[in-house]
């Protein structure tokens, strides 16, 4: 078969729930999902050439990862944006190379990656110029994490929320919907607002330079989801509490990436020394961990011609 197009798509992996931004902000990292796609020329009026899509796959997971184009979150997401755009299927023969850096459940947004990088694909092989607005939108009703697919999308830091649908547009039945107790509300409210304030201070000490370690560390403090997940992380109460831009220079804060396991450190410099501590302080716990030295890219996921 002879090529028509040759692409490649690359996009960023992203930790999400930083600080206190819990579902709320998240930033982009430098460490990318790729996928080398091979268009090749149609040879007949088929209705759609999802039997001819060929998926081959390298990196994290590889044994547990399917390479059906109806199984594969990647492909599924594709033909997800193309059927909500009346197009039926893959447009033409296609083989497509997937290669996966980012760590699977690990709190690296590896799920919101590939579903980035399915819409970008769809968008592609269906010459459905989408703006990445758009895409958004496509990507948010596959994975309902916005700070994820929106860092992995757009780059850098970035906050996001969910637009509530008006209930009669969902089709949600009356008797089906809660109650809002106050009870709830009140267990919650201090939580609630002690991220709040944090989050307000956050999103501003990060535009500052130089950063101001002191106020970002004490604005990434959480009281919404890190203290129910840290008993299933050994260490990482003492690690949050002990390890600090007063002990290690160059650090501005840690945080859960995510749900975990993985944390975040955001720092200046002085990796080597913030990586040394944390890695013996797990291992006191016998963990092992894995450190990775990733930069925070503006650019988020991009699409080029090869060829």
């Amino acid at each position: 078969m002879t090529y028509s197009r040759k692409l490649r798509i690359t996009v960023p992996c992203s930790s999400a729930n930083v600080g206190p931004g819990f579902d709320a902000l998240g930033v982009t990292l430098s460490l990318y999902l790729t996928l080398d796609i091979s268009i090749f020329e149609r040879t007949s009026d088929k209705k759609n050439y999802n039997d001819e899509v060929i998926l081959t796959y390298s990196g994290e997971g590889k044994d547990g990862v399917p390479l059906s184009v109806e199984k594969n979150l990647i492909t599924k997401s594709a033909l997800y944006v193309l059927a909500c755009n009346n197009i039926p299927g893959f447009t033409a023969p296609m083989n497509i190379s997937i290669c996966n850096p980012i760590p699977m459940g690990r709190g690296l947004g590896s799920s919101g990656a590939a579903v980035v990088a399915g819409i970008m694909l769809g968008n592609a092989s269906g010459n459905l110029g989408l703006t990445k607005e758009r895409m958004l939108d496509y990507c948010l009703m596959i994975e309902r994490h916005p700070d994820n697919v929106t860092a992995a999308l757009m780059g850098g830091f970035v906050a996001s929320y969910l637009r509530e649908l008006n209930t009669d547009d969902t089709g949600t039945p009356r008797s089906e919907e809660l109650d809002e107790k106050n009870d709830t509300i009140n267990n919650f409210s201090a939580q609630i607002v002690f991220n709040l304030q944090r989050l307000a201070v956050l999103i501003m000490a990060l535009s500052q330079s130089p950063p101001d370690a002191d106020l970002i560390c004490q604005a990434m403090q959480d009281k919404v989801h890190q203290p129910y997940r840290k008993q299933l992380i050994p260490g990482l109460s003492e690690i949050i509490t002990n390890v600090t831009p007063t002990t290690h220079p160059g650090l501005l804060g840690i945080c859960l990436s995510g749900a975990g396991p993985t944390i975040l450190a955001l720092a200046t410099h002085n990796f080597d020394s913030i990586s040394k501590t944390v890695i013996d302080m797990f291992a006191e716990r016998n963990i092992e961990t894995v450190v990775k030295v990733l930069d925070v890219v503006d650019d988020g996921a991009q699409i080029v011609e090869t060829c």
